[in-house]
């Protein structure tokens, strides 16, 4: 048995589903292999997205595990088209797809930028701020999703931690989300994280007197150590993730470009001293 070349986003979204599904029941890469008849290195491969999976190599792979139903079939329908260069996953925005995916590039990136016009981006936000934005939710399926967010923030921390930036517009860090209480905390906990070697905070001014891509909409870009660049998109119902080589080029030149447009980090951080300060007086 065997698949095409991966490392497309899909294909690592299937991977990571796919590992994340065996651990869930206990098992080993090793003897799911032997159990599926299919070498290690294939196993290995698959998990990693450096291969796809032909749809009966899934098929065999989750009935060994003994899951059936819609999951099997949504997982086959992943390894139908996983080939393709760009993913456009529909539903509701933060669906367990997306999420899996997210932290999968997360895990293995070294390096992301993300461009965040509306909101804090999701790795430097608060529990209090997070649930803020997830005040639709019910309580029940809120906290998981905070957890979760809260947890993501590892790979910032870790002992091999990813570089991040982060390019914020000015409006967001005066928009209230949650009240002022949370919000001055919401902003000293940037500063934080702010002062880590790997990560970067800057500010997109209200101030610029020319269009600044950042008002295009929120955009995530990863790269990793040996695969090929992909952006991620995110809508209110929709994620895009884009692996094409022209598509996410365009994508860098835009993160150089906001590098040049935004305020140095050292003024970004007086800046978002000074909205604390305005949040505090406010209380």
């Amino acid at each position: 048995m065997g698949g095409n070349t991966g490392r497309t986003p899909k294909a690592r979204a299937l991977g990571a589903e796919l590992r994340e599904l065996r651990q869930s029941h206990g098992i080993s890469q090793r003897e799911l292999a032997r159990l599926v008849t299919i070498s290690n290195a294939s196993m290995s491969r698959y998990e990693t997205g450096d291969r796809i999976p032909t749809p009966e190599d899934v098929a065999s792979i989750v009935t060994a595990l003994g899951e059936g139903g819609e999951l099997r079939e949504k997982l086959i329908e992943m390894a139908r088209d996983a080939a393709q260069p760009n993913w456009l996953s529909t539903g509701a925005a933060g669906g367990h797809n997306e999420l899996t995916t997210l932290i999968e590039f997360e895990r293995t990136a070294t390096h992301i930028a993300e461009v965040a016009p509306m909101i804090v981006p999701g790795l430097l936000q608060t529990s209090d701020y997070a649930r803020a934005i997830m005040a639709d939710l019910p309580a029940a399926e809120m906290e998981p999703f905070v957890t979760l967010r809260v947890g993501r923030r590892d790979v910032l921390t870790r002992r091999r931690p990813v570089d991040f930036e982060a390019f914020i517009a000015e409006h967001v860090l005066r928009m209230p989300i949650g009240g002022h209480e949370v919000m001055a905390d919401q902003l000293s906990h940037l500063l934080k994280f702010a002062e880590l070697p790997n990560v970067s905070v800057r500010v997109l001014p209200t101030t610029l007197q020319r269009w600044s891509l950042v008002l295009e909409g929120a955009f995530i870009l990863f790269r990793f150590p040996k695969a090929a660049p992909i952006v991620n998109l995110q809508h209110y119902r929709s994620s895009a993730f884009l692996y094409d080589t022209a598509d996410v080029k365009d994508y860098v030149d835009a993160v150089d470009a906001l590098r040049e447009a935004a305020l140095s980090p050292a003024a970004s951080a007086e800046l978002i001293a000074s909205c604390v300060e305005e949040m505090e007086d406010i209380e």
